[in-house]
């Protein structure tokens, strides 16, 4: 959002709780590939205004995030948490196990394994939105 110019604080807020796999479970959506769809759809879905979505803006929306999923799918075998996890490492992590957050930290899952997750996504995100939603200044 920030390389976009995006400045949605709200949203923001809202995916706190989805890293992890949602809720730290490991089983749920990687939250890289939760929030390369949450820009995706900033730009393209519908809006609460147009709720039945007449124009069915919201397929562009479907469309372009079916592309950032089959990439994420193609890299990591899955768009699951645990499964990408299991890729990285080797093994999965509980979260909410104090010991196992620290060996996730220690075989760099915040410094180099998941950040690269997060910015290959983030890269591929751009690299599939439409040209008229990069900043031509970025």
């Amino acid at each position: 959002m920030d390389t976009l110019g995006i400045r949605k604080d709200d949203a923001f807020q809202a995916a706190s709780a989805l890293g992890g796999g949602v809720a730290r479970s490991g089983l749920g959506t990687c939250g890289a590939l939760t929030g390369g769809v949450m820009v995706i759809s900033a730009l393209h879905g519908r809006e609460r205004s147009d709720f039945k979505d007449i124009q069915r803006k919201r397929d562009k929306a479907y469309l372009i995030a079916k592309k950032l999923y089959d990439q994420f799918v193609r890299e990591y075998g899955s768009p699951i948490c645990e499964d990408v996890q299991r890729r990285i490492f080797g093994r999965t992590f509980n979260f909410w196990n104090p010991d196992d957050v620290e060996q996730f930290n220690e075989l760099g899952g915040h410094t180099d394994k998941c950040t690269r997750v997060v910015g290959l996504t983030a890269r591929w995100t751009l690299q599939i939105l439409p040209s008229e939603d990069i900043p031509k200044n970025r």
